[in-house]
């Protein structure tokens, strides 16, 4: 019965019948000696007439494994093992990125060297899967897009939405009949009397309708990590993605703060944007107005120049809210969340779908931008202004 005081007696329960020891139960820093004594009996491997495994001798130390396997290196005690194999479960999605991408890279006779260095590097970091890769290859094909893609931004972009291009173009050309649509839905019968003002509205709308879709447009983040010496705010706005909503890749993650910094920092990007783009329009606008009024006396009375300072500044604040969260839900949300998943084989549907959608929420900033000029007052219909000169 030797064998049977030294199987765990010690560590056996503190209850009426032995059970079979889960060695995995054992703290890494306790030790556990176990010696067989050779006894030839039929009891060996019986206790209370059940039988039980035979366990190997073995004994566990601090670094949390068997002894004769030899301790990791730079080795520590259970909580570093506990840290290594979580780090081996991050690193694993970067090496299976690497390897995805090698493979791309072996398949199409390419090597690192023949990338440019961002996407060489985003490669070499496991920061990108062969998904991506593949693409870059595919549109190099093509002499247009690869012309495109030397630009870092186009990169990026296109990398993420092979269909970025069509979008931006969607955007430019139909933004101009859209926006004037809306703006005659508004003005009626006063249209033409207030064309002036249609015209800042429509040069503003299609200066900015490229920056609308490009800031907030998903990518894949290429960028090389800010100096040591950057200040926190700026690796912050760094790190957070173009796209509130976009999708992450494999291997990256964002924090909800960082996507809410995506949203102030495309705010701030439009803000600019819109309040460069609406001191053109309303200069050009205010040199026709006085054109006019120099041909005909008689209009002296009934146009007056666009206040720039004001409507300028108007149109920036607009951009950094309602067009920012519009283009972030769409690009980030509608696009690449629901018609994508569902039309990702369908191209020409999908680009029917999403000409459509851009169609509606142009005409909709349209709408929504007159009616706010006119709220703050940088605007007035004709009727109004004709009651306060009459």
């Amino acid at each position: 019965m030797a064998i049977a005081a030294c199987f765990f007696t010690a560590s056996l329960p503190n209850n009426s019948n032995p059970k079979l020891i889960n060695l995995r139960s054992f703290h890494p820093s306790s030790s556990l000696h176990l010696r067989l004594s050779p006894l030839p009996s039929p009891l060996l491997h019986r206790h209370s007439n059940r039988r039980l495994p035979l366990s190997i001798p073995c004994s566990f130390g601090g670094d949390g494994g068997i002894n004769h396997h030899p301790p990791p290196s730079g080795g520590g005690g259970g909580d570093n093992s506990d840290d290594n194999s979580h780090n081996g479960d991050g690193d694993s999605a970067e090496d299976k990125n690497r390897e995805e991408a090698m493979m791309v890279l072996a398949e199409g006779k390419q090597s690192l060297e023949s990338l440019p260095k961002d996407l060489a590097a985003a490669i070499q970091a496991g920061k990108i899967p062969g998904s991506v890769v593949s693409r870059f290859l595919e549109l190099e094909e093509s002499r247009f897009f690869g012309w495109l893609m030397q630009f870092g931004g186009f990169r990026e972009r296109l990398l993420a939405d092979d269909l970025f291009l069509a979008k931006v173009g969607m955007e430019c050309f139909v933004g101009m009949f859209t926006k004037t649509a809306a703006e005659y839905e508004r003005r009626r019968e006063n249209f033409f009397n207030e064309l002036e003002v249609v015209f800042a509205d429509v040069v503003m709308a299609i200066i900015a309708d490229f920056m609308l879709v490009y800031l907030p447009a998903p990518t894949v983040s290429l960028r090389s990590p800010l100096a040591r010496n950057a200040g926190t705010i700026a690796k912050f706005l760094h790190n957070c993605p173009d796209n509130a909503f976009q999708v992450a890749l494999a291997g990256t993650s964002y924090s909800l703060l960082q996507r809410l910094g995506a949203i102030a920092r495309n705010g701030a990007k439009l803000f600019a944007v819109g309040t460069a783009s609406s001191l053109v329009g309303t200069a050009v606008t205010n040199a026709l107005i006085n054109a006019r009024k120099t041909v005909d006396k008689s209009a002296a009375g009934e146009v007056e120049n666009v206040p720039i300072i004001s409507t300028s500044v108007a149109y920036g604040v607009y951009m950094a809210v309602s067009s920012n969260l519009r283009y972030q839900i769409l690009a980030g949300v509608i696009e690449q969340r629901i018609l994508e998943p569902m039309l990702h084989k369908h191209k020409i549907m999908l680009s029917a779908l999403s000409f459509a959608v851009r169609t509606g929420n142009t005409f909709l900033g349209s709408l929504l931008w007159v009616d706010n000029a006119r709220m703050i007052g940088i605007q007035k219909a004709q009727e109004e202004h004709k009651e306060l000169t009459a």
